[in-house]
C-alpha cells in the first residue's frame, strides 16, 4: 500500500498526524513550503504563514496589549458555537480566501509532485486537500487533526467536492455533517497514533505499558480497589505486569511554536525538593526549538546536571524529534501541556495535565477532554508539589488514565490504513477496541 502523504509545517499538529503513516508514504512524507522540489515563491509564501502562526501563538504572553491583539488574529480561525445544531455549510471568507490563493498557484508544487503517480492523496492540512480536489484527478484524504475544525477545512461546494475525511472522535464527525459534508466522505477512525506505542491491532505494546503506568498513578490503591477487575478484563492478567522500579515520570512539552517554556520553568522549581529525593523524574520536551532547548538547560542547571532526574528532549529534525517523543511516552506517567492534537495521546492510558488553551481549535480540544474526563485544568504551577500529589494519592489520575483508555479511539493509524486498503472499516464489538 502506497500514497502520497502530504503535510504543513503549521506547528507539529498536521505534522504528527501524518507521522505514523510514513511506511506507506511513496517517495517520503512531502511537507509543502519545505520540500527540495518546492519553488522559491512558495517556499517564502509558508514561511509568511509560519510566522504568522508563530507570532500568534505567542501574542498572548506581549505585556498590556497580548490578549487583546491575540483575539483579534484568533477571529480568523475561530470556530463557532456547537450548538444550536444547524446548517453550516454557507461558504466563508476564509474558505472564499483559500479558494482565491490556490487559484494563484498555492499548493502547486505538491500538484505537480502527486500527478507523477495516480496513488491515493492523504494529508493533514485543509489547503492540500482542497487543492488536489479542485485540481488532481487522484483520490483525497483528509486527517481531522482537532476534536472540532473550521469551516475552512471543508471545500466551497461541499457535497460536490470528493474529500474524504478520517475524523479522531464524533464530535469532529457531527462538525463535517454540519459543514455539509456527506455521511459517506466522513469516516471516524481515530487520531492515527504511532504503532510504536500502542502495537499492533491487539493495543500489545499499549496495555504494557498502561499497566505499568497505572500502578505508578495509584500509591494507595484508591484506584485499585475500586476498578482491578475491570482493569484487568481489559488489559488482560498477563498484561498486568509487577510494579516496576522506574520513577514516577512527569514530562511537559511546549508546542511547535515554543509558547508557555515558562511553565516548565515553574514545575521544574516546584518539584525541585521530589526530583533531588529521587521520587520524581521530570521530561522537559522542547522539540526542534533551540531557544526553547536553552531555557530548559538553563533552569536545569540551576537544579541538578543529572540526566536521570532531568531530562530535555531536543532534536535537529521533527523525524527525530518524534521518534524520541514516542520513546518518552512510553514511560510517562502524566503529560503536561496544551490540549492541541497530542490530546488524542490521552487514549494511550496518559493523563493530560491542560496548560491554558491558544486558539479557538484547542478550546473545543479541552472541552473533548474534559467531556471523556481525561483532561485535567492545570492549577498553579509554582505549588505543583502540592495539588498535583494530592491528585495523585486519590488515585485521580489513574483514573483519567483509564477513562481516556476506555474512551479515547486507539487504532487510527490501522484503520486508515485498513480503510485505504479495503474501502472500509472493520467493527469489533468491544468498545475498547476501536
Amino acid at each position: 500500500m502506497k500514497a502520497w502523504i502530504v503535510t504543513a509545517n503549521m506547528g507539529y499538529g498536521h505534522q504528527r498526524a501524518v507521522y505514523p503513516l510514513k511506511n506507506i508514504a511513496e517517495d517520503n512524507i512531502f511537507t509543502m513550503g519545505e520540500n527540495e522540489t518546492t519553488s522559491k515563491n512558495e517556499e517564502i509564501l509558508w514561511k509568511r504563514v509560519l510566522g504568522a502562526y508563530e507570532f500568534m501563538s505567542r501574542a498572548k504572553s506581549i505585556p498590556v496589549v497580548g490578549s487583546s491583539f491575540f483575539n483579534l488574529l484568533d477571529t480568523f480561525v475561530k470556530i463557532p458555537s456547537f450548538y444550536p445544531i444547524r446548517d453550516l455549510s454557507n461558504s466563508t471568507f476564509q474558505v472564499d480566501l483559500l479558494r482565491s490563493n490556490i487559484d494563484k498557484g498555492l499548493c502547486d508544487d505538491m500538484l505537480n509532485i502527486i500527478s507523477t503517480k495516480e496513488l491515493p492523496v492523504v494529508t493533514s492540512f485543509y489547503a492540500s486537500a482542497i487543492a488536489a480536489d479542485l485540481k488532481a484527478t487522484n483520490s483525497i484524504f483528509c486527517i481531522i487533526c482537532d476534536a472540532d475544525l473550521n469551516r475552512a477545512w471543508v471545500a466551497k461546494e461541499p457535497r460536490e467536492s470528493r474529500i474524504v475525511y478520517f475524523a479522531p472522535c464524533g464530535k469532529a464527525a457531527q462538525r463535517l455533517k454540519a459543514y455539509g459534508v456527506p455521511d459517506e466522505r466522513i469516516i471516524i477512525t481515530g487520531f492515527p497514533l504511532p504503532t510504536e506505542l500502542t502495537g499492533d491491532s491487539d493495543l500489545s505494546i499499549l496495555k504494557k505499558n498502561l499497566s505499568v503506568r497505572l500502578k505508578k498513578l495509584d500509591p494507595n490503591s484508591n484506584f485499585w480497589q475500586r476498578y482491578e477487575l475491570t482493569v484487568k478484563h481489559y488489559l488482560g492478567e498477563n498484561n498486568c505486569l509487577p510494579e516496576s522500579d522506574r520513577k514516577l515520570t512527569i514530562t511537559y512539552a511546549v508546542g511547535g511554536a515554543g509558547a508557555q517554556k515558562e511553565i516548565g520553568a515553574k514545575i521544574a522549581h516546584s518539584l525541585k525538593e521530589k526530583i533531588l529525593n529521587d521520587e520524581v523524574k521530570l521530561v522537559l520536551i522542547a522539540g526542534i526549538r533551540p531557544d526553547v532547548r536553552d531555557y530548559f538547560i538553563y533552569i536545569k542547571k540551576m537544579i541538578t546536571d543529572d540526566n536521570s532526574k532531568i531530562e530535555i528532549i531536543y532534536e535537529d529534525s521533527l523525524d527525530l524529534y518524534f521518534q524520541k517523543m514516542n520513546q518518552i511516552l512510553a514511560t510517562t506517567d502524566i503529560l503536561w501541556t496544551k490540549p492541541s492534537e497530542i490530546s488524542f495521546y490521552c487514549a494511550l492510558g496518559i493523563p493530560i495535565i491542560m496548560a491554558p488553551s491558544i486558539g479557538s481549535q484547542e478550546k473545543f480540544n479541552a472541552k473533548w477532554l474534559y467531556d471523556i474526563q481525561s483532561g485535567i485544568k492545570q492549577e498553579n504551577p509554582e505549588y505543583t508539589h502540592q495539588w498535583l500529589f494530592e491528585m495523585l494519592e486519590k488515585g485521580r489520575l489513574a483514573e483519567a488514565a483509564w477513562s481516556g483508555f476506555l474512551k479515547a479511539r486507539k487504532l487510527g493509524t490501522h484503520k486508515i490504513i485498513e480503510y485505504l486498503t479495503n474501502g472500509a472499516i472493520s467493527k469489533d464489538k468491544s468498545i475498547v477496541m476501536r
